[in-house]
């Protein structure tokens, strides 16, 4: 083996650890947060980032293949499906169980702000 894939190596194997650790957390965070839209943006955010850490490394390792154009299907899917997804589920609990209004910065899809008073 080269210099230049043993550094490709270790970058993979430092992306796999750190995606696989952003999912940990997600998944740690869905255990631990209290309510339903904490959980959402547990499951949401650090999720796609772990996954598209996972699948750069894969893609590090693959090189110039017709794989890499699947990864990329992959990467580009769960940008535009997870994020969309969770805000149709965070609108559907808020509208069968509101949540409570001190919780809330700003009520959009309520009346007013709970800080109105």
């Amino acid at each position: 083996m080269s210099a230049g894939e043993d550094l490709v190596d270790l970058l993979a194997m430092g992306l796999l650890v750190l995606g696989s650790l952003f999912s940990l957390t997600a998944a740690i965070g869905l255990l631990r947060f209290p309510d339903v839209l904490s959980r959402l943006h547990a499951a949401t955010k650090p999720q796609v980032l772990g996954v598209l850490l996972v699948i750069l490394a894969i893609g590090l390792r693959v090189g110039a293949s017709l794989d890499l154009g699947l990864l990329v299907l992959a990467g580009t899917c769960q940008l535009l499906t997870l994020p969309v997804a969770a805000h149709m589920v965070g609108r559907a609990v808020y509208r069968a169980d509101p949540v409570a209004p001190q919780h809330l910065a700003i009520d959009d899809l309520g009346d007013r702000s709970p800080r109105d008073g």
